[in-house]
């Protein structure tokens, strides 16, 4: 039996299924950051830092408590490692041994990596950690002679090909970079290091994008997990006919879910509540995914040359009543405290301007405090008459 969903019933498990926007939550702060990284499964780290980088923002809109420190103090207790999902990312420590899936592929050479191997300068920056403790690249940058001919691109070449085959691990980083220690010196004592078989491995990674996205099909479930389509696939009809699965039927296109996850659209989905999204969050990622349920054309500008860009160098999704409804490119002056709203634009369906400007000028104070700002600077929108009810509305907010 498949059930089906309309286009809205599907966005709303989507949303409620990422925990956009934010949902009650229970215990400190610090617990509510790990239940939401437990719960999506990862958290992508990014190195832009035209706002707070991606890896606070996300989390931030799922949990208006959370602290820059929580990543670090999460790390320092162990209860989640730096490590590859579909990018650099954090990851659950109780999530660990899935991991030991790719680093096993790496070590035996059968997943290649972008750096070339080079066993003996491998060795020699093993020692050199086992001796002299957690090192970051920096560190190798002096050239000497130490069983050949140090520099620094070699050295954290090798540094990146032990990290991903699992002899070294990330504890911390220091001004963004990397520190690197023996994997024996940061796991916790009671972790599970045993690796999953392939059928488990199957049914971890449909599980835990099921959980976190509400419904996906197989391309979407491998999403950039090397190797794994045809696992994925298989596994997926196994599952399905253990009655572990059901199938749902959007727009004719049918998808996979777990069979609880439809007594989640009981729940009510938040519609007042402006979220200003991260390029990199969970929900974003697969843009062609979000293109399908939201019908929002998405792509990240950055690395598309100034004179070509059509949103801005930055420009951010905006998520209200159920739907993306904009993109706003922004930009974080921390020494002087002003966030600049480069381009504002709107999507053609967006009719309710004036709600709108009032939950986003709500919004953007929330915003401006998470990037340390205090004043704001509107540059421009489109259309450009909503420059005018957009500074009304904020400045109304300021009364």
């Amino acid at each position: 039996m498949t059930d089906s969903l309309s286009i809205h019933q599907a966005r709303k498990l989507i949303l409620l299924s990422q925990h956009l926007p934010t949902t009650r939550q229970e215990g400190s702060a610090v617990s509510a950051t790990l239940s939401t990284i437990e719960h999506l499964g990862y958290i992508q780290i990014d190195t832009i830092s035209a706002i707070q980088r991606a890896h606070h923002h996300t989390l931030w809109n799922r949990n208006p408590r959370y602290k820059i420190s929580h990543l670090e103090n999460l790390l320092e207790d162990k209860r989640i490692f730096e490590y590859w999902s579909h990018a650099a990312a954090y990851l659950p420590m109780r999530d660990y041994r899935y991991s030991l899936i790719r680093k096993k592929a790496f070590a035996q050479g059968d997943q290649d990596h972008w750096y070339e191997r080079d066993p003996g300068l491998m060795r020699s920056v093993m020692k050199r950690i086992a001796d002299e403790g957690p090192l970051m690249s920096k560190d190798f940058e002096e050239k000497k002679k130490f069983r050949g001919e140090w520099s620094y691109k070699p050295a954290k070449r090798a540094l990146e090909y032990l990290f991903m085959q699992g002899e070294l691990m990330i504890p911390r980083r220091e001004n963004f970079q990397k520190v690197y220690d023996l994997t024996e010196r940061v796991l916790p004592e009671n972790i599970d290091t045993s690796t999953p078989d392939t059928k488990e491995y199957g049914r971890f990674l449909i599980t835990r994008f099921l959980k976190a996205n509400g419904l996906g099909k197989t391309s979407e479930i491998s999403y950039l997990q090397r190797n794994t389509k045809t696992l994925v696939e298989n596994t997926l009809f196994e599952m399905l006919s253990a009655n572990e699965l059901i199938r749902v039927d959007i727009k004719g296109d049918s998808y996979f879910a777990l069979p609880d996850s439809l007594e989640v659209l009981n729940m009510p989905l938040v519609r007042n509540k402006v979220k200003i999204l991260s390029p990199f969050d969970n929900l974003l990622i697969q843009r062609k995914r979000i293109q399908n349920f939201f019908d929002f054309d998405y792509m990240l500008e950055c690395y598309t040359p100034a004179e070509k860009r059509q949103y801005g160098y930055f420009s951010l999704p905006v998520l209200w009543d159920g739907k993306l409804v904009a993109r706003v490119d922004c930009k974080a002056e921390r020494k002087s405290g002003m966030l600049n709203i480069q381009h504002l634009v709107l999507e053609p369906g967006l009719k309710k301007t004036e709600a709108f400007a009032s939950a986003l000028s709500k919004e953007i104070e929330n915003f401006m405090r998470f990037n340390n700002c205090i004043d704001l600077k509107l540059h421009k929108t489109t259309p450009a008459a909503f420059k005018e009810v957009l500074e009304n509305s904020y400045m109304s907010t300021k009364k």
